[in-house]
């Protein structure tokens, strides 16, 4: 599987959420390594830098990635929101986040790991209390747990992303569609 963090989702907090991929069948975890969890912040755009994460940082983030996705799988469901899943969140977000600093070449965030993950939950939060959540939609893919903000024309995206799901499904149904056609023609 592909060890490159994907941004798709629409909103940080669902991206962050996907890290764990596909958890119906081979559950294939980002946050492997305290690195891999220290480049997503980056590569996120949450931050710039970030102090270097222990396992224990990639423990508690993963505890909160979980906790997102409990809260977005309930507010999606129109179910109420899990309690432990709520305390972790927001336990999460009162922390304090890292402040943005204007230096010569433009905004810099310079975050430890709590600060990150804090800026991290805060978006769930606002995300989950906002507009946006009629929006959300799970990936078409049976595969594939990605939830994403679906604002297509008249909302009828069907997958997290074209590139992803959305071409692997397309090709899939041509094949079955190109072999049922030669066993039909076979047959007559």
């Amino acid at each position: 599987m592909d060890l490159n963090h994907v941004f798709l989702c629409g909103n940080p907090a669902l991206d962050f959420a996907a890290t764990l991929r596909a958890r119906r069948t081979v559950r294939f975890e980002m946050f492997a390594s305290p690195d891999r969890l220290d480049a997503w912040y980056v590569e996120s755009g949450i931050v710039d830098a970030v102090s270097p994460a222990r396992r224990a940082d990639v423990d508690r983030a993963t505890t909160v990635r979980e906790a997102v996705y409990r809260l977005v799988t309930d507010r999606r469901l129109g179910e109420n929101f899990d309690a432990g899943a709520l305390e972790v969140l927001n336990g999460a977000a009162r922390r304090p986040s890292a402040a943005p600093q204007l230096t010569l070449s433009g905004r810099w965030t310079e975050a430890t790991q709590d600060e990150a993950l804090s800026a991290v939950a805060r978006q769930a939060v606002e995300l989950l209390s906002g507009p946006d959540v009629p929006l959300l939609k799970e990936c078409g893919n049976p595969e594939c747990t990605r939830v994403y903000i679906d604002r297509s024309r008249g909302t009828r995206r069907q997958w997290c992303g074209m590139e992803s799901c959305g071409n692997r499904i397309k090709a899939a149904a041509y094949r079955a569609r190109k072999k049922n056609a030669q066993v039909a023609a076979a047959t007559a």
